[in-house]
């Protein structure tokens, strides 16, 4: 495919998943783009298993990414919210088909698993 940021990759899909992989930037997409601009410690709030290392360098990956917009107000104490920018908008249909795949996936797994009575693995 080629070379984007420095960076190569071989197709599409790698190049997507390099932008939202990992285990905490979609949940940061998801809640920006449903429930709409956030502070740091909103965000860190709706995700109790994040570290503040690592919600700082998701959120600067993104922002480097063009995916979220960090506005700082030039206030003390120092006040900075986030939110998506048009590219991070155009992929809430992914993450929304994503939901939708893993809830489906999740009642049929359930319901596989309760009418064999197996151990879900």
């Amino acid at each position: 495919m080629g070379r984007v940021c420095g960076k190569t990759y071989n197709c599409e899909k790698e190049l997507t998943l390099a932008v939202i992989g990992g285990k905490w930037k979609m949940l940061v997409l998801w809640h920006l783009g449903k429930e709409g601009t956030k502070r740091f410690s909103e965000l860190k709030a709706l995700m109790p298993g994040i570290t503040q290392r690592m919600l700082v360098n998701q959120l600067r990956e993104l922002e480097e990414d063009l995916i979220i917009h960090r506005k700082v107000y030039p206030v003390v104490p120092p006040k900075v919210e986030y939110s998506l920018t048009e590219l991070g908008k155009s992929l809430m249909p992914i993450l929304d088909a994503m939901y939708e795949w893993g809830k489906n996936y999740m009642e049929t797994v359930a319901k596989d698993h309760v009418s064999s009575n197996e151990p879900m693995k």
